[in-house]
């Protein structure tokens, strides 16, 4: 008898040893994974996939229905568990910018700028992306944070648990100009939740995020997003996720293109969203300013800041009499990185003309009601720009548009360079190997413009007669 519960002691003895054993190896395999994939984040160069996410190469991104459809029906995990068996790719065929889904649940570390999905059956994979859209401009994106996505077998624990996926970007860049925050920004970001979310829920998660970025445009954000914004370097807590997109869809300079879009969103539909933001109201034509139906037509004339020294209008002045002459209220808009854009959207939606010269300004043309009168001039050597930039806006809003080409003879440059110089006779000659920097500064940074008043007029004359003729169709 002695020797029977000698045996069952020794054992049970082994079999607790065993058991100990088996418990200590498990958690040094749990550390080592943590500490591998540490590694292998810090490691890792950018790693080029072949996505497996559906697109359709041939018509830019066209994000499939089916695909939005799956990512909104995920179930959140109970508390206490970890995302197993998700799988996350990355899209890098694009000219403009890289695209990673994570079709399943995740973990962002905003410590370290990593989403994490589980995999226990598979090695650990990292991804890495830069989730801003000039892919094809080095020196701004070697700027951009770079965020992490790693699946395997370890995930950290989850805090703060998201019922909505998240749309993750970067506000750095060129986010301070007024164009590249809704050119690089705003318009990419309207875009990727027409296509991944069309029902608006969606969570807004931020790098390099600044408050001055949030203050400005925070009528804009809270109309694409209910939900609070997660900035990443004001944050320490962990996040889950029920899914998530990395990066933003751009269709090109101030472009919607609604053959890309599921739901078929325009630039239209943008503005929409602008005149929700800043407004109370749909979109009405605004009250006349005066119930006589001799009533002026009211022209925006926008200025560069005093704080800029190029493409101004050096005879400013004599440009404003004219423009009283022919028949317009001129108000001078010369906006800043101060400037309320509540105020700004006000002033030009009950306006009838914007003129300006090519710039950022130019940006709130975005602000004017359709069939109104959007009037740039156009400095030499800025021709495609001009059109790229700020032209798509007028067609993409039913605006009806003016160029104002300068000649040699308007432009600052001529004093400096000379009229027969080929910069100012034949610049799409210059421009034919590209825009280097040292090009686009003389365009862009050295050039004024002294407009020929009696050229100008002639043009300014046009604006009138479509500005009278909108306010015709407005009462």
């Amino acid at each position: 008898m002695k020797k029977i519960l000698g045996r069952w002691r020794g054992a049970i003895a082994t079999t607790l040893f065993c058991l100990l054993l088996l418990w200590f190896h498990t958690m040094r395999l749990s550390m080592w994974s943590i500490s591998r994939i540490n590694n292998i984040i810090a490691a890792t160069s950018l790693s080029w996939s072949s996505s497996t996410y559906t697109f359709n190469n041939n018509q830019g991104t066209r994000v499939q229905i089916r695909t939005v459809a799956s990512q909104q029906n995920h179930q959140l995990l109970p508390p206490g568990e970890l995302p197993m068996s998700n799988q996350f790719s990355c899209n890098r065929t694009y000219l403009r910018y890289d695209l990673c889904t994570i079709d399943g649940s995740t973990v962002l570390d905003p410590t370290t700028s990593t989403f994490f999905t589980m995999d226990p059956t598979s090695p650990v994979h990292v991804e890495k992306i830069r989730p801003y859209p000039r892919k094809y401009e080095d020196y701004i994106m070697g700027q951009i944070k770079e965020l992490n996505l790693v699946s395997g077998p370890s995930s950290p624990q989850c805090t703060i648990r998201h019922e909505a996926p998240a749309i993750v970007f970067s506000a750095g860049g060129y986010t301070g100009n007024l164009f590249h925050a809704f050119n690089d920004g705003l318009i990419p970001l309207f875009i990727t939740a027409s296509s991944f979310y069309p029902d608006g829920d969606f969570i807004i998660v931020v790098a390099e995020f600044h408050d001055w970025w949030q203050s400005k445009y925070a009528e804009i954000l809270k109309v694409l997003s209910k939900h609070p914004i997660v900035a990443l370097e004001k944050d320490n807590a962990t996040h889950c996720f029920p899914s998530a997109t990395l990066g933003l869809i751009a269709h090109g300079f101030m472009t919607i293109d609604p053959t890309l879009i599921p739901t078929s969103k325009t630039l239209m539909h943008f503005r929409d969203l602008l005149e929700k933001a800043y407004t109370q109201n749909p979109i009405l034509p605004s009250p006349p300013l005066d119930p006589k139906p001799e009533r002026r037509p009211r022209l925006v004339l926008t200025c560069r800041g005093n704080d800029v020294s190029s493409r101004r209008i050096l005879n400013q002045d004599e440009v404003i009499q004219v423009m009283k002459e022919i028949g317009f209220d001129v108000i001078v808009f010369q906006p800043n990185r101060y400037t309320s854009l509540s105020e700004a959207y006000a002033m030009l939606n009950s306006s009838h003309v914007m003129v300006g010269v090519h710039g950022a300004a130019l940006t709130h043309a975005l602000f004017l009601r359709p069939r109104s009168v959007f009037m740039q001039v156009v400095p030499i050597g800025t021709e495609w720009a001009a059109d790229a930039f700020y032209g798509r806006i007028a067609k993409g809003l039913n605006v009806n548009y003016l160029e104002y080409k300068i000649r040699v003879e308007e432009s600052s440059l001529m004093e400096k360079y000379g009229k027969d110089n080929v910069l100012l006779k034949d610049p799409s000659a210059v421009q034919k190997k590209g825009w280097p920097t040292e090009i686009m500064d003389i365009y862009l940074k050295q050039q004024n413009v002294k407009l020929d008043l009696v050229r100008f007029r002639k043009s300014l004359k046009s604006a009138y007669l479509m500005a009278k003729k909108f306010m015709h169709k407005e009462r």
